[in-house]
Parts: structure tokens; C-alpha cells; sequence
């Protein structure tokens, strides 16, 4: 009985403390950052009209949450509201579960400066992820309830809606919702995932079409920025013929492995070939994924490099930093004149945030090869720990960057370095992973020496 009063304070704590730093983390970020997107997305927010660049569901959402207030106000209050839910879950989840020291390490890394800075500023990727960690939360902390289940589901597929590469993020947590009995054995979990699947992978074209939202051509940008990294590292013309001359020296000049932004029609110098001029091109004949996969069968090193290439600065891995984009200290001008006072707390907190992103725990591929190298320790999903879930998730959404990322920041990372951080708590401070043999231990954390070591030569 005095046991269990203990848990219910400690825990009755833990949710205080996490609604205290919640309240400060606003007041710090208020009303909080707006990018260039942001700014977009609450233009059609506004007006109702939306088209597909960006997720629709989220400038719909941002239009019912107007009548709470203007700005991205509301917004924030939601970020702040399902980051700070979900990290009270898991913290409620590891006390629970006598993992103290787990729940202290999920407090410490809760506070990272990036990712504060990151729920601070009004991001898809902050709502997606503070989505996906109430979601799993749930399912840690209430595994026996069917109403959490439900709810945690329903987050799952709202969350899908957000990002065309969510599938990978939200099938392993989808699985988990799902009763014990349909992952007993490898059969019953394979089809559990089919089945889990569709919903995850409907959910963006059916709200899409539901909000009647225009097609804007996005899926353009990698088709683009693909035949471009292929063209550079082939030294071909890969693009659909157009008025532009020798665009072979054209396009060497625009390509960049950090991201496509110079095929795009913003900038301040914009490339000769890019998007502008060659919607209608790759349209004609095969369309554009039909010259997608004849530039990739004609040049398939060539698209390997570029990928890899591209990896390489998207995760920051052998890098200089100066060359990749860091965190928006400041909202970006728009129209309303939303704002973030100056404040020095916050200078001081992304000013740490931008020191952090220059050593390895600010590094996406450290945290995505722990990932990997937790899957060593503890591969098998069908017993249902959540830990095991949280790894399969964040491993197989960074990695769909791998083929499917335009662009290097940090805030796509967002989920994987939470969710490894979170399960690296869990699983490293359970006395039965020590107690593993030594070689497996060691094929499991080398990776990330051996990242460490050579991220910090290619920065000398």
C-alpha cells in the first residue's frame, strides 16, 4: 500500500512537472515561430482553399483551431500540448515498470535544445511526432486498456496524414495496437501488417481528396532533384529536353547534395532548368516517373551516389556544418506580423540547440545506427514491448529518407531521434541487456563509436 501511494505521487509529480515545463516551454516560444511553410500553410488555413505542397489535413486543422485564436498560437498549444502528454506517458510507463533510472534519462532527453526548439516552432514534423508519441505513449502506458488501443490507433492514421513517408513510422506502432493475438506467430504478424497497412496508406489521398485539395505538382521535387543528382554524377542530360543550352554545365552548377531548393522557383537564384520549365516536359510521354526510371536504369551508380550523397548531408554525417541549414531562430516575415518577442532565455536555449546540432548526440545518424544496433538486441516484435516498436518506427522512417528526401534539416529527424532516445532508455538499463553475450553487445553499440569517430574526422 505505501508502495503504491509512492508510485501514485511520484507519478502525480511527473505529470505536474511535465505541465510546468509545457507552460514555460510556450512562454518562451509564444506565439511561436512560423517558417516559410507555416506561413503557407496558415495563408490557406485562412482562406480554405488548399492544395497538396503541404499537408491539407494540417492547414484544415490550423482552421478549426482559429477559434481559439489567430496566429500560430493555437498551433503551438498543440505541439507543446502532445509533446509534453507523450513524454509524461513514457515517463508514467518506465515508473510503472520499476525503470527509474529509464524514466530520468526520458526527462533528460525530453529537455534536448533541439527538439525544443523544434516543438517551439510550428512544423508538420512537430505535429507528426508529438502525434506518434502520445500515440505509443498510450500504448506503453495503458497496454491493457481498449479504449487506449483505439485512441492510439486513431492518432496513428490522423498522423499518416501529415507526411507521404509516415507509413514507415506508424505500421510498427499500428501493429502494437493491435490484439496480442494477431502478432503471435510470424504469419498472423505479416498479415496483421498488410491489413495495418492500408488504412496508414489511404489516409493521406483520402483527406486530400476530401479537403478537394489542388494538385500542386509536388511530387515533382524528387523526380527533379533526382534527375539532376544523376545528371551531375553521370555528367548526362538526364532532364526532359528543353530551350535551355548546355544543360549539362547548367545543371553541374545548380545540383547540390544538401537539397533541391535551386530547381525550385524560390531563391534568390533560381536554376535555369528547374521546376518552372519542366512540369509540362516531364508530363509528356512516359510522365515523370517514367523518365525517373529510365535516367535510374541508364545510370544506376549515378543515382546511387546522389542518394547516398544526399544521406550522407541529410543525416549530418560527413559533413561540414556550416554548409547544412540550421533551426529558424525568428519567424520569417509574413503578411499578419506574427512574431517571437526577443527573449534571452530563448537566444540562450538555440544557441545551445545550434552548438548541439555541431557534436554527435546533434547528429540524426548517430541516433539512427543506435537504432540499429538496439534492433541486434532486441529484434523480435511479436512479443509486444513497446520499446521494440518505438525502434522499429524510428529506424524505418529514417531510413525512407534514404530514397525519398529533397532537402537536409533536422526536423525530419524529429521522431527518430526521440523515439531511439526513448527506446535506448528503456532497453539499456534493463539488467537482462547487459547480461546478453558480450559479442552481441559489441555488434550492437560499435556502429555508433565507429560513426562518432569518423563524423568528427570529416569535420577536422
Amino acid at each position: 500500500m505505501v508502495r503504491l501511494l509512492t508510485d501514485r505521487r511520484a507519478i502525480l509529480a511527473g505529470g505536474g512537472a511535465a505541465l510546468m515545463l509545457a507552460l514555460l516551454h510556450g512562454a518562451l516560444f509564444w506565439p511561436g515561430i512560423m517558417t516559410w511553410d507555416a506561413i503557407r500553410q496558415y495563408g490557406q488555413a485562412l482562406s480554405g482553399q488548399y492544395d497538396d505542397w503541404h499537408p491539407p489535413a494540417m492547414n484544415w486543422l490550423w482552421r478549426q483551431l482559429g477559434a481559439f485564436g489567430a496566429g500560430p498560437a493555437p498551433m503551438l498549444v498543440l505541439q507543446l500540448a502532445l509533446y509534453w502528454g507523450g513524454t509524461a506517458l513514457w515517463l508514467h510507463a518506465a515508473w510503472t515498470r520499476g525503470q527509474r533510472f529509464a524514466a530520468g534519462a526520458i526527462g533528460l532527453l525530453a529537455l534536448s535544445p533541439i527538439v525544443l526548439v523544434l516543438v517551439g516552432t510550428v512544423l508538420k514534423d512537430s505535429l507528426f511526432a508529438g502525434a506518434l508519441l502520445v500515440a505509443s505513449g498510450l500504448l506503453a502506458a495503458r497496454p491493457e486498456r481498449r479504449a487506449a488501443r483505439i485512441v492510439a490507433a486513431l492518432l496513428l492514421v490522423a498522423a499518416a496524414t501529415l507526411r507521404f513517408n509516415a507509413v514507415p513510422a506508424c505500421l510498427p506502432l499500428l501493429l502494437l495496437a493491435a490484439p496480442a493475438a494477431w502478432r503471435r506467430t510470424l504469419p498472423r504478424l505479416g498479415l496483421t501488417a498488410v491489413l495495418a497497412a492500408i488504412p496508414l496508406l489511404l489516409a493521406l489521398p483520402l483527406a486530400n481528396a476530401a479537403l478537394h485539395a489542388k494538385r500542386s505538382g509536388v511530387e515533382l521535387s524528387l523526380v527533379i532533384y533526382d534527375l539532376g543528382g544523376i545528371g551531375a554524377f553521370a555528367a548526362r542530360d538526364t532532364f526532359p529536353p528543353t530551350v535551355v543550352a548546355n544543360p549539362v554545365a547548367v545543371n553541374r552548377d545548380c545540383y547540390s547534395p544538401i537539397s533541391w531548393d535551386r530547381y525550385a522557383w524560390w531563391g534568390t537564384a533560381p536554376c535555369a532548368i528547374g521546376f518552372t520549365n519542366l512540369a509540362a516536359p516531364l508530363k509528356a510521354g512516359h510522365g515523370p516517373y517514367g523518365w525517373w526510371a529510365a535516367a535510374v536504369a541508364a545510370h544506376p551508380l549515378a543515382y546511387a551516389a546522389h542518394r547516398l550523397a544526399h544521406f550522407d548531408r541529410n543525416t549530418r554525417f560527413l559533413v561540414h556544418d556550416a554548409d547544412l541549414p540550421g533551426l529558424s531562430p525568428q519567424s520569417d516575415p509574413n503578411p499578419w506580423g506574427f512574431t517571437v518577442a526577443p527573449n534571452g532565455a530563448r537566444a540562450t536555449l538555440q544557441g545551445a540547440a545550434d552548438t548541439l546540432l555541431t557534436i554527435p548526440p546533434g547528429w540524426p545518424i548517430c541516433w539512427l545506427v543506435l537504432g540499429c544496433g538496439l534492433l541486434v538486441l532486441r529484434p523480435t516484435f511479436g512479443d509486444g514491448d513497446p520499446a521494440v516498436a518505438l525502434v522499429w518506427s524510428a529506424v524505418l522512417y529514417g531510413f525512407s529518407y534514404l530514397p525519398l528526401s529533397v532537402a537536409s534539416e533536422v526536423r525530419y529527424h524529429f521522431w527518430t531521434m526521440s523515439a531511439v532516445g526513448i527506446a535506448a532508455a528503456l532497453l539499456l538499463t534493463r539488467r537482462s541487456t547487459w547480461r546478453m553475450p558480450r559479442w552481441r553487445l559489441g555488434v550492437a553499440l560499435a556502429p555508433v563509436l565507429v560513426v562518432t569517430i569518423a563524423g568528427l574526422v570529416a569535420r577536422l
